[in-house]
């Protein structure tokens, strides 16, 4: 079959991204690619690591392995090039996968790499847990919030809205009044079971002091409590950052895979 017979057909997603299908005339999918709007907190805030710059959108691109090699993905990340006008695309890919060949090959630049991390409920001691929150921290105060993310590019932003229904979750530590941790989750739409986390992130003053445990373990509480369906948690870890693997893996995640960071400038 003539891969230009493939149909790279827009399919309707949720507000603000934008997805594609490699259809063949059968009707079978071949492959997909998506965009995404980039989370502030995901790349940047108070949290280590690379940084995406503004205008940047998350690429998502899979081609099915019997399709490869075939000038489908080149085609699918034409039109979400042509789709993201100007904007830096970012893709997260496995180390050493056929994923990150195409992205050298299409001259994405390597800006970091990372490893995500999962938590699975069944794994999580809920007593041992409510303890670590109990543990008081003089001159700080824990707080939460819930809502949705739509529009906001700081975690004070998030602070001073009022808790409503929605996709995220938040648990922060303050003193004086100043946001000083936080860790963050977003679930997305269901059946989905597994929510996204960003931090903990703590200022530097303030580190040294067990924070980002605590705000971890209120999130991990809270999050549970919030959207009762969640079974898992993923989060990503740059590899420069020991002491924040350390802190999840003694809240029992565990690593699930290596990734590296590229990202496209578009002209």
């Amino acid at each position: 079959m003539s891969e230009r017979l493939i149909d790279i057909v827009a399919v309707p997603d949720h507000p603000g991204t934008a997805r594609w299908q490699a259809v063949t005339p059968p009707g079978l999918v071949a492959g997909t690619a998506g965009l995404r709007p980039i989370i502030p907190f995901e790349h940047g805030l108070l949290l280590p690591g690379p940084v995406a710059q503004p205008g940047a959108a998350e690429l998502s691109l899979y081609v099915e392995p019997p399709w490869r090699r075939r000038g489908i993905g080149s085609r699918l990340l034409e039109a979400a090039v042509a789709h993201a006008a100007r904007q830096r695309l970012v893709a997260e890919v496995a180390a050493g996968s056929a994923g990150e060949e195409f992205c050298v090959r299409h001259g994405f630049r390597h800006t970091g790499s990372g490893s995500h991390e999962l938590l699975t409920y069944c794994d999580v001691h809920h007593a041992w847990l409510g303890e670590l929150i109990d543990v008081e921290h003089p001159g700080y105060r824990l707080s939460h919030w819930t809502g949705d993310l739509s529009g906001a590019t700081r975690v004070e932003e998030l602070l001073r809205r009022p808790s409503s229904p929605g996709n995220a979750v938040l648990s922060a530590a303050q003193a004086d009044g100043d946001l000083v941790a936080y860790a963050l989750a977003a679930v997305g739409a269901a059946p989905r079971r597994r929510a996204r986390q960003y931090g903990p992130a703590v200022l530097t003053a303030h580190r040294g002091r067990r924070l980002g445990l605590w705000v971890n373990a209120a999130l991990i509480q809270r999050l549970r409590e919030i959207h009762p369906h969640i079974d898992e948690i993923e989060t990503r870890t740059v590899e420069d950052d020991p002491g924040l693997l350390a802190l999840r893996q003694h809240l029992g995640f565990r690593q699930l895979r290596r990734t590296r960071l590229y990202e496209l400038a578009l002209p």
